[in-house]
């Protein structure tokens, strides 16, 4: 699993969260994401690798500026105690 983890700049209320998170829905699929205005970060979660430059053209096109891009590899693991 890919974690993408993006500063996003010009997110000012939960609707704009809403437009980012659905721009990324639409060309990505992931199993989970979030976005938080207030910090001006959105994360995602993948099975595979993204489309950078697809991802960061989606969330320009609605008028936002995407001012960094990171991906992690998260592991799975298991754990007799809950999510790890």
């Amino acid at each position: 699993m890919i974690k993408v983890i993006m500063e996003v700049e010009g997110m000012h209320c939960p609707m704009c969260e809403n437009r980012v998170n659905n721009a990324v829905k639409a060309l990505a699929a992931p199993r989970s994401i979030s976005s938080s205005a207030k910090d001006g970060i959105t994360e995602f979660t993948l099975s595979d690798a993204p489309d950078e430059a697809a991802i960061r053209a989606a969330i320009e096109d609605i008028g936002f500026t995407v001012k960094a891009y990171r991906t992690e590899n998260v592991k799975k693991g298991f754990s007799l105690f809950g999510k790890k």
